[in-house]
């Protein structure tokens, strides 16, 4: 069963941390003069991109994520939407402006990323990779290999940082778009992930065979009520991350409208 002490060892996925880690720390650090000439060190920043990688390795690696791959997939499922939500958010607005307009600028980046951050682009990476690595082939494979776990896991947060750029990225050469359009693509996410919401929900047997043999750790519990509970958290928290984003962007855009149009004091 789980032991609090035991925690997964993946080398693949603390050498990934590592050298995000080290990237980061070399651009913001010794190289910034050459990027930014003037900009001071991103104190603030800097400690929500590692407070990102500190969690991103707590939920994978910790006993919790132990728990998730070898007996529950409600708790695997709660591990990605950590992924998917805090750790994503924590990694974007980690990331200075200027850094991210200096790696946008670069002419072997500058035609991928017109394409590539498009909104359509990036939701439809960030709807594509989640559905696809809940498909049993894909999600059975990252179970039985630590590689591929890490590569999972990697996958899903690359995408998640794509959902979450039209919303949040701290570009000055491609900032977020309109509120208007924010709502429109938020929306259009919720719809296209209803897709994977209804596969986990009305299937009538245990789709991930691993879970399905795995000891039960709720007693009265199956697998195919595991199933089922995952697919409850995973449609109830992102509905209620992608309508709290959505009517976040109505309240700014509200508040928008508003200073634009003021009447200055006479």
């Amino acid at each position: 069963m789980i032991d609090g002490r035991q925690w997964r060892a993946e080398p693949a996925l603390a050498a990934g941390l590592i050298i995000a880690g080290w990237l980061y720390a070399m651009l913001a650090g010794p190289l910034r003069a050459r990027l930014a000439p003037g900009q001071p060190f991103p104190r603030t920043q800097a400690r929500l991109f590692y407070g990102g990688l500190a969690l991103f390795l707590l939920a994978v690696n910790s006993p919790f994520g132990r728990a998730g791959m070898d007996y529950l997939f409600t708790v695997h499922m709660a591990q990605s939407l950590v992924i998917m939500y805090p750790v994503a958010v924590l990694v974007l607005i980690g990331i200075p402006g200027w850094l991210a307009d200096a790696a946008l600028s670069l002419p072997a980046v500058r035609g991928i990323a017109a394409w590539l951050f498009r909104v359509p682009v990036c939701g439809g990476i960030f709807v594509l990779v989640v559905t696809g690595l809940h498909m049993p082939r894909v999600y059975e494979w990252g179970l039985e290999s630590p590689a591929a776990s890490a590569l999972e896991h990697f996958a899903l947060l690359g995408a998640s940082l794509f959902f979450w750029w039209p919303l949040a990225n701290p570009s000055g050469i491609r900032p977020p778009g309109s509120f208007a359009g924010r709502m429109v693509y938020l929306f259009c996410v919720e719809v296209a992930l209803t897709a994977l919401f209804t596969y986990l929900l009305m299937a009538d047997h245990a789709v991930y065979p691993s879970y399905q043999f795995a000891p039960r750790l709720i007693p009265g519990v199956s697998a195919t009520d595991d199933q089922v509970l995952g697919g409850i958290l995973l449609s109830a928290v992102s509905s209620l991350v992608l309508l709290g984003a959505l009517g976040l962007s109505f309240r700014r855009w509200a508040h928008a409208d508003k200073h634009a149009f003021q009447k200055p004091e006479t």
